[in-house]
């Protein structure tokens, strides 16, 4: 296949979380068949409900200071599927990912001609493999691995990282991964396993006693406090308070690699936090500001930081998926919008912008826009919004990565 056909041929399987079938089988089967590349090399594995991305991006860029050739394998992603497997900092290539999808589509039609499964795996099971394989190819000596959703049936949990590590734990994807803080948090406490080091962020007591009970259950001893008198004075790239939290879990997860036999120093360490870029988190294109909140504790962290930065001025672009909690999200963020545009994204899941507009009428206490694209949304922002105010683009990841290449272009240009 060329590139072209290995993402449609990957669509086909359909959306990956309305399709999602959580389990380990069928990607276990399908990483046997292509000879279990998930054995060639160790893995770290990031589980957490909000800021696993972004440790997992420090990590690597912790990992590539030292000189280690690391494959990080990251979701969703903004433009390019590419983008969610990359080596040594690097996207993988077009060609690349085309001839890995072959390899990955042929061994899964095979395992179902022979009956080994019942259904073709999933966009996600099979992206998972293909990242695998590619790492192995690439002859990467660490993976670095973001759990897709939950932890205990998570395609990502089939490497059996030796690492294990879990950011903070809040409410979202309740239809999937269950009602309750307790729920979600033994979902994502069964990436602990017995023998492995586990690394624990900050969390809620709630989900704190779960992942502590899990952890004296297989006998493991958790990291859950970092050497802040070390690491006090690093310099952080990536934006907002919480990235401080996120940046601990990293942190402690490179000093778990050093009893892996990884050679990582403070220096290196030091560097990595430095330099670590992770696109759609708060990330900063003057006059937006790009922020992928989509939970409430998402939406949280983002009014923290708008209220650190002050601007003189705030227009909200907002569009979401409609299984959010959107009240939640709304009652935190619409009350700070001088300007406040709505938009549906570009997704089968998305809220419609009648629904949005209902929180708004609550919400909102300035001029709502209603809009009928991204597209729109963006512009509109730009006429209704003054020079020296703010643009937040947020309450999706889906929506920056439709926005994004757009914004990076209209910045450009002089206002």
């Amino acid at each position: 296949m060329q590139f072209d056909e290995a993402v449609q041929y990957l669509l086909s399987l359909g959306h990956e979380t309305l399709t999602i079938k959580l389990g380990l089988r069928n990607t276990e089967l399908l990483l046997h068949a292509l000879d279990n590349p998930e054995r060639a090399f160790p893995a770290v594995q990031i589980a957490g409900t909000n800021g696993k991305g972004s440790t997992a991006t420090m990590l690597g860029s912790i990992c590539r200071a030292a000189g280690i050739k690391t494959g990080l394998y990251t979701s969703p992603h903004l433009v390019s599927i590419t983008e969610r497997i990359r080596v040594d900092g690097a996207e993988m290539t077009r060609e690349d990912f085309a001839n890995h999808t072959t390899t990955v589509r042929s061994a899964a039609e095979d395992l179902l001609a022979s009956k080994q499964i019942e259904a073709l795996p999933t966009f996600f099971e099979q992206l998972t493999a293909v990242a695998l394989l590619a790492f192995r190819e690439a002859k990467i000596e660490l993976a670095i691995l973001e759990t897709g959703l939950g932890g205990r049936l998570d395609s990502t949990t089939a490497a059996n990282a030796s690492i294990v590590g879990i950011t903070q734990i809040a409410m979202d994807h309740e239809d999937l991964l269950g009602p309750t803080l307790t729920s979600i948090a033994s979902e994502k406490a069964a990436v602990i396993r017995p023998g492995v080091i586990a690394v624990i962020g900050k969390q809620h007591s709630e989900a704190l006693a779960v992942l502590l009970k899990r952890c004296a259950d297989v006998g493991v001893q958790p990291s859950l406090e970092p050497n802040t008198d070390v690491y006090k004075n690093f310099r952080l790239s990536l934006r907002g308070a919480h990235q401080i939290e996120n940046a601990s879990v990293a942190i402690r997860l490179a000093e778990a690699l050093r009893l892996h036999g990884f050679t990582i120093s403070d220096e290196h360490i030091r560097l990595g936090l430095a330099s670590a870029q992770h696109a759609g988190r708060l990330e900063l294109i003057p006059p937006f500001l790009l922020d992928g909140a989509h939970n409430p504790a998402g939406a949280q962290a983002l009014r923290h930081y708008l209220n650190e930065l002050r601007p003189r001025g705030l227009t909200l672009i907002f569009g979401a998926m409609s299984n959010k909690r959107l009240d939640l999200i709304a009652e935190i963020l619409f009350p700070m919008a001088d300007c406040l545009i709505l938009t549906p994204v570009d997704n089968p899941r998305s809220a419609s912008v009648n629904t949005l507009a209902q929180l708004a009428k609550q919400f909102a206490p300035g001029v709502v826009i209603e809009t009928t694209s991204s597209t729109e949304a963006v512009h509109t922002a730009i006429t209704q919004t003054r020079k020296d105010a703010l643009i937040c683009v947020t309450g999706s990841l889906y929506l920056i990565g439709e926005t994004r290449p757009m914004i990076l272009k209209l910045a450009e240009e002089p206002r």
